[in-house]
């Protein structure tokens, strides 16, 4: 059993809950290891279609690379082949991720929760990248993924300062999904997650790798009619007849993921 996160299957979902609570969930060496492996077993497992990943306590999502271990560990920073939570570095990763952030997302935390596909976020919440503060870049994507995600203008004004974004500036600058109250957050998060399982597990997946492989193409025409490996595989699947035979039989639809 890991010892830095637990994990908990419920259905088709996946819950990754990164177990730090002393040191507001930042992660050393270990901890991104052990999150590597849970993003591992949840891609490879057919049967899990959805995560949300998420920090114990009230306090903190996670405040990013655990800089005590830095220092003592010789300066070297924390992170897996997978990047940073086991997650930042997982670029073909098609099933969804939803971030439930449930206070400080600092630095690697905030590049875990810009990961995920979707961010929800307790009205406790705070965003930043403060690393340029204590010498550092966010260098778990957090400098390509922002300005992606919110603009240039807005992302530059996070960057070059370091500064703290509330939940609610993070709904309003477009990287939030929805802000809730602390003792609603994993009610909603698991909300998002029932509405992405009503679909078809292939359609989501191949609507993912789509989006995010055509923003690589400057041109519209090209990106439409660029090859998405997802799509075809959607294409081949039981699941594409059964949408429109449940839609004619006026029944929903049983997905089966293939």
């Amino acid at each position: 059993m890991p010892e830095f996160c637990t994990l908990e299957r419920d259905g088709r979902l996946f819950i990754v809950t990164m177990k730090r609570p002393e040191v507001m969930n930042a992660l050393h060496t270990a901890a991104n290891n052990e999150l590597a492996d849970a993003f591992d077993e949840f891609a490879s497992d057919p049967e899990l279609w959805v995560a949300i990943i998420t920090g114990a306590g009230d306090r903190a999502f996670s405040a990013g690379n655990d800089l005590k271990a830095t220092a003592s560990g010789g300066g070297d920073l924390a992170a897996s082949p997978m990047g940073f939570g086991g997650l930042t570095g997982r670029y073909d990763l098609w099933k969804p991720v939803i971030a439930a952030v449930n206070g400080v997302a600092m630095g690697g935390g905030f590049e875990i929760a810009l990961a995920a596909d979707l961010i929800i976020a307790s009205r406790t919440a705070t965003f930043a990248l403060p690393e340029p503060r204590v010498g550092l870049a966010a260098l778990a994507g957090g400098m390509q993924r922002l300005p992606r995600q919110i603009g240039l203008k807005h992302a530059m004004g996070m960057l070059l300062t370091g500064r703290r974004v509330s939940a609610d500036e993070g709904r309003e600058l477009g990287f939030v999904n929805e802000v809730v109250e602390p003792d609603e957050l994993m009610h909603a998060a698991r909300r998002w997650a029932e509405m992405i399982l009503e679909c078809a597990p292939l359609s989501v997946r191949a609507s993912k790798q789509v989006a995010m492989q055509s923003l690589d193409v400057p041109s519209l025409q090209e990106a439409c009619s660029k090859h998405y490996p997802a799509v075809g595989e959607l294409l081949r699947s039981e699941d594409f007849r059964e949408g429109p035979r449940a839609f004619a039989e006026k029944r929903p639809p049983v997905w089966k993921g293939r």
